[in-house]
This record gives C-alpha cells, structure tokens and sequence, in this order.
C-alpha cells in the first residue's frame, strides 16, 4: 500500500497552488515545483515560509523532508506556505532579471508598505502610489478613470490617510497628478520604477530581531543585504552600530549568546543574546544566505546569470519594438481618422454647396418663367384691345 499523499496549498504574491506530496518529499523537491510552475529563475532570493507551531513565522528547510518540519496544520488535510522574497537585493535594476521576479519583489514590497512593516514618507508614499497606478491600469485615461473611481484602491498606508486632514477623494486627486506624468510607461518599468524608490527606505530588506545587550537593554538586531546593523528599541530606522558584511570575520552563537567577531582582530567583540535558542538559528541562517549573496554579487555573472541578462534584454527590446509598433498603428489610426473627418468635412461642404446651387437654380427658373407668362399676358391683353377697337 502506497504512502498517503498529503495536500500542500502554497500562497505566491499573485497566486495560489495547489500540490499532492509525499512523506519523504523535502523542502528542495516541493520548492523546485513551485518556481517549476511559475517559471522562476532566480531562485536564490525565494523561499517556502510557514507558521511553526508556536505561531513563529519560520522559513522551510530544503535539505530536510517537509512532514519532518514544525509546520502549524490549520487544517487536517492540508499544509500552506507562502512563496516569498527572504533575500533582497542591494541594486534592483541591475540584480532584478527576469519579469517574473521583479513583479514578486513589487507586490511584496508594496504590501509591506501598506501594511506599514516598512515606514514610509508621506510624499513618497503618494508618489509610489502613482506608479502602482501605473503598473495595474497602464496610461490615466480621464473617460476610465472619473473622480472618486479609486476610492477603493488601497492606494496609502492607514497612517498616512489619518495623519492629513484630507479626504479619500483629494489623496486620489494628488496620486492622479504623479500618475499623469508617467503616461507612456510599461507596466513592468513602473514596478521597477516603484523598487527603485522603495529600496532606498531605511526599513527596506531588514529583517528585525528582538535581541538583549550584556546589560540587558532591549535593542533590536537588523539583518540585510549589507551587514548588520543594532538599533534603539524606540528607533528602527537610524542603527546605533553597523557591522557591513566585509568588516565581519565570524559570527557564531552558543545556546541564547550570539556574537559577532569584526574583522579588525583589535576590535571587540559585540555579544548579545536572543530570547530562543531557535531565533539564534534563524539568525545565522538569514546570515548565512545574504553574505553568501553578497560574495556572489562581488564575481563575474554565472553562465546561467549571463544567459538570464541575455534573455531579459531580447525580451525587453521586443516589447520595445512591440510598443513602438502599436504606437506607430495607433498614430496611422490617428491619422486614418483625421484624414477620413476631412474628407467628411469637404463632402459635407461640397453637398451643401450643391444644395445651394440647385436652390439658386430654381429660384432663376422660377424668375424667368414669370417673365415670360408676365410678357404673354401683356401682349395678349394688348392684342384683345385691338381686335375690340376694330369692331
């Protein structure tokens, strides 16, 4: 009797998934379907999240089986993960390949500023906002899009809505006024307009900690793509003390103790603790990965990164060139039709000169003909007078 196969539903930004695994399948085997399936390359930035069952948010394993996990069951029948972006990059335009990837990082990180798990400034919200106009509808058009038609889009974090004393409908009118001026832009340049504002946030990328000092003061642990960084509890946008990846020579914990040996042998030390043994492993874990990518970003491009850069750009020149074709068919279209009104202008001109002439015509007709019956009755009443005169 073969194994019984367990559901896993998986959440990407965009989609849900649906798969049958098996109580040997791990983590890599269930990952590779799921960027199999949506036709992911750029692999290296993802992973599988879920729940453990002590309400943790946690990342899945690949090189362990995934029945072997501590994953929450929400239900009996079913597992659910979501596909999500652990890593971020330092550079998106330049790291950011594949379409796909890009849209994942967008959608991600727009939620996370609506959510307000990255601060935002209130102008750039609004400005951000604009290019996600940009990037679901394409062009403003004033017929499609009226006054208070995007009330209902999540346009602005709550806190920014609540900080002006500003209605839904003049926030709407002022993302309008930015959304104008990117008329002519591709959906996926606005997305990556929109990443390459929303990466130069303080909070963009950092993954957050609550860690202890020796002394035990509350400070928060910031794990990026650049380093780590320490923050005051009531602060997380400004670090205390920042520890860039080229500037550490180990980070190691035992137990709750973590510590962070800078490359400066001089240096001290910097020691603290988490509240979990576990947190301690997700610590080193999300370490590991974005100092294994800052290396990577420091080398040549892989073969398959080059092809990767290779295919973008083909891609990308032929929706230039189809963008191009459609405006040049819209602008013969546009032309077509002023050509067309023209001439309906000149018949419409030469039918009512017509009218007029025939009307000219038969007042002239109607003239000379009075005449002439004017001229036979005067010559016949002179004729009647003679023929009375010679009786």
């Amino acid at each position: 009797m073969s194994p019984k196969a367990v559901n896993v539903r998986v959440l990407t930004m965009d989609s849900e998934l649906e798969f049958a695994i098996q109580p040997n399948t791990t983590g890599k085997q269930l990952f590779d379907q799921v960027v199999k399936t949506i036709a992911l390359r750029e692999i290296w930035f993802f992973g599988l999240q879920y729940t453990d069952s002590k309400d943790f948010p946690c990342w899945l394993k690949l090189n362990k089986k995934v029945l072997g996990q501590d994953i929450k069951k929400n239900s009996p029948q079913t597992l659910t993960f979501k596909f999500r972006a652990r890593f971020f990059p330092e550079e998106v335009s330049e790291e950011l390949i594949q379409e796909i990837t890009q849209k994942l990082f967008f959608l991600q990180v727009k939620e996370s500023i609506l959510t307000e798990e990255i601060y935002c400034p209130p102008e750039t919200c609004v400005l951000l906002a604009s290019y996600a106009m940009q990037a679901k509808h394409g062009d403003f058009n004033d017929e499609n899009h009226r006054p208070g038609s995007l009330v209902n889009e999540r346009l602005l974090p709550k806190r920014v809505m609540e900080q002006f004393q500003l209605s839904p409908e003049e926030w709407e009118k002022r993302v309008v006024n930015w959304w104008k001026e990117h008329r002519g832009m591709l959906k996926e340049e606005a997305m990556l307009e929109y990443l390459k504002i929303a990466q130069d946030l303080e909070m963009y990328g950092v993954n957050y900690f609550d860690i202890r000092n020796k002394k035990g003061t509350e400070l928060y642990l910031g794990v990026d793509a650049l380093g780590l960084n320490i923050y005051d509890k009531q602060d997380r946008l400004t670090p205390k003390i920042g520890f860039p990846w080229s500037e550490i020579r180990n980070i190691s914990f035992n137990d709750k103790k973590f510590v962070i040996k800078p490359m400066e042998r001089k240096s001290p030390d910097f020691i603290f603790y988490a509240p979990r043994l576990r947190i301690n492993r997700r610590i080193l874990s999300l370490c590991m990965g974005n100092h294994e990518l800052y290396m990577r970003r420091r080398k040549a491009d892989s073969i398959e990164v080059q092809q990767m850069k290779a295919q973008a750009q083909e891609e990308k020149m032929a929706r230039l060139q189809e963008r191009e074709r459609i405006q040049a068919e819209i602008e013969r279209r546009k032309q077509a039709e002023q050509e067309r009104e023209a001439m309906r202008r000149k018949v419409d001109d030469l039918e009512r000169s017509a009218a007029e002439a025939r009307r000219g015509e038969y007042y002239f007709n109607v003239s000379v003909m009075g005449s002439i019956i004017l001229k036979f009755e005067t010559e016949r009443g002179l004729i009647s007078q003679l023929n009375n005169n010679e009786n």
